[in-house]
């Protein structure tokens, strides 16, 4: 919060006041006259709210009553709803059984040795079912896991960590026996084409962000991960430091780690993200 400073518009938004950062850039206003608050820079939502709250109390209360967004009440979690209950790839086996091949279309496949999106899927399958034994691994040490949480554009979350150490939202990647580079955008497999995938799992991130900090209604922060699976070698560029990037094995590495959350939101944060009604709009 001592980063931001508050300023009054100028002609035609008087009726408006800002909180900025040193450099200039407003993160977000408020509205003098119904006291709504708009943000603009998400990650500083919570310091631009008390930004705004001491500002009001200096002005002797001339502004109203900064208004604080209302949690959501989620339903009781039934069975039904509970995400907990997923196992590693649960999307992609629910695909398989509903549009896989039939006995007459895999022997075609295998007669003309052709690759289809079913081949795709079953790899994928397999990745994310490596990976989540991994993981469970953790459960021991204080951590929370999730796997194939869907989102509502019919997509899911690989994987989703809570524990002492934080919260990771985890993207597998099943590439056996290729080499992989990993840029600050794109990653390439054996020297091919570009895949977005280290855009793909920091969006993931930012709407795993969102879920948890609407119905915790505390700020979360929230890291991406890519995780090969049987990849032979694999290089990051020392440039990408916002996205972790590991071997399916080096997610253990992660069992000690603490000191970001305590057990208490631990606790809160994994009720909320196993609750499917959570992210039907996510």
């Amino acid at each position: 919060m001592d980063d931001l400073r508050i300023v009054e518009g100028d002609q035609p938004r008087r009726d408006r006041i800002y909180a900025v950062l040193p450099d200039g850039l407003a993160v977000a206003w408020l509205d003098r006259g119904t006291g709504m608050v708009k943000i603009l820079r998400e990650e500083y939502e919570t310091a631009a709210r008390q930004a705004f709250a001491s500002y009001a109390a200096r002005s002797n209360g001339d502004l109203p009553q900064v208004q604080q967004p209302q949690r959501p009440v989620l339903p009781p979690l039934t069975p039904e709803l509970d995400l907990a209950r997923n196992r590693p790839g649960e999307l992609l086996r629910e695909k398989l059984a509903a549009e896989g091949p039939n006995a007459f279309e895999r022997f075609l496949s295998w007669l003309l040795r052709r690759d289809s999106k079913w081949d795709t899927w079953r790899t994928g399958l397999v990745g994310e079912r490596r990976a989540g034994r991994e993981l469970e691994r953790l459960s021991g040490h204080g951590w929370r896991i999730l796997h194939s949480i869907p989102l509502s554009n019919f997509v899911d979350i690989d994987h989703l960590l809570i524990g002492p150490g934080g919260v990771f939202n985890i993207n597998t990647k099943n590439h056996p026996g290729k080499s992989v580079w990993v840029g600050n955008d794109s990653v390439k497999i054996n020297h091919g084409p570009s895949r977005p995938y280290t855009r793909k799992v920091r969006a993931e991130a930012r709407r795993v962000q969102r879920v948890l900090e609407v119905h915790s209604g505390t700020a979360v922060e929230v890291q991406p991960v890519l995780v090969f699976v049987g990849v032979s070698d694999l290089d990051p560029v020392p440039t990408l430091t916002d996205v972790r990037v590991w071997k399916q094995r080096e997610i253990a590495a992660l069992a000690p780690m603490s000191g970001r959350l305590s057990p208490t939101e631990v606790d809160l944060l994994y009720e909320i993200a196993r609750h499917r009604s959570a992210w039907s709009k996510a």
